[in-house]
């Protein structure tokens, strides 16, 4: 199964895909660097080298390149804030909605009078939650809510939006508006890294926030190798 893979700090942080062939890609929107193994592709959001931080992310040129590489399936893996007491740092969500009004959605359509329907398609989802199991529990049916970044969110901000959704991030709205608009199915995983700032008297800075990432990365490694095994 021809799959691609979009993630983030994962992938500056892990050398799991270091004997991947480098290449990349120039498309209408910018050149895009990815990873390749097989009929696996994988490309860092955050882009190669010093990363992009998210509210500069280069989305259009991510998802375009993926469609002109031939691939159909979209594997997003994003590192996301609990907006709930019950999803605890270290759990795996799927979210099949999200919330984006922070900014303007990522589009395709500039010249165009027209915009696509939103939607996450999660036609993956299915088949890696029953494969996954029992070694990981994926919560599904979650909503993700988008700001802008590159700061996170005051604690009054998080008081605001805690009841949009489940989980708070700064990507996968932009990238499930793109995949959408060119046809491609996108698939939502995500792992809680934090609670978001408030929540359960947490406080968070980057600082705090780089060392959670780190503390996640073997269960993440994990993940993908079994990923890797199930879709291939």
């Amino acid at each position: 199964m021809k799959v691609a893979f979009i993630s983030g700090t994962s992938i500056v942080n892990s050398d799991l895909f270091a004997s991947w062939e480098r290449s990349s890609v120039d498309t209408a929107y910018g050149r895009v660097d990815y990873r390749r193994s097989g009929d696996f592709v994988l490309v860092n959001r955050h882009g190669p080298g010093v990363p992009r931080p998210p509210h500069s992310i280069n989305h259009r040129a991510n998802v375009r390149a993926l469609h002109d590489l031939g691939f159909a399936q979209v594997v997003s893996l994003n590192s996301v804030g609990s907006l709930k007491p019950e999803l605890p740092p270290g759990t795996f969500v799927s979210c099949s909605d999200y919330v984006c009004l922070q900014q303007g959605p990522a589009t395709y359509f500039d010249d165009e009078l027209k915009g696509g329907a939103p939607g996450i398609a999660n036609t993956l989802i299915p088949l890696l939650v029953e494969k996954l199991a029992p070694e990981f529990e994926i919560r599904t049916g979650k909503t993700y809510v988008q700001m802008r970044g590159p700061r996170f969110e005051t604690k009054a901000e998080i008081r605001v939006v805690r009841d949009w959704g489940d989980v708070i991030g700064m990507t996968a709205a932009h990238e499930a508006d793109l995949c959408t608009e060119l046809g491609l199915s996108y698939n939502s995983l995500a792992l809680v890294d934090n609670y978001a700032n408030g929540l359960c008297d947490t406080e968070i800075d980057f600082a705090k926030f780089r060392d959670l990432v780190r503390a996640n990365q073997r269960r993440v490694n994990r993940l993908f190798e079994r990923m890797l095994e199930i879709l291939g």
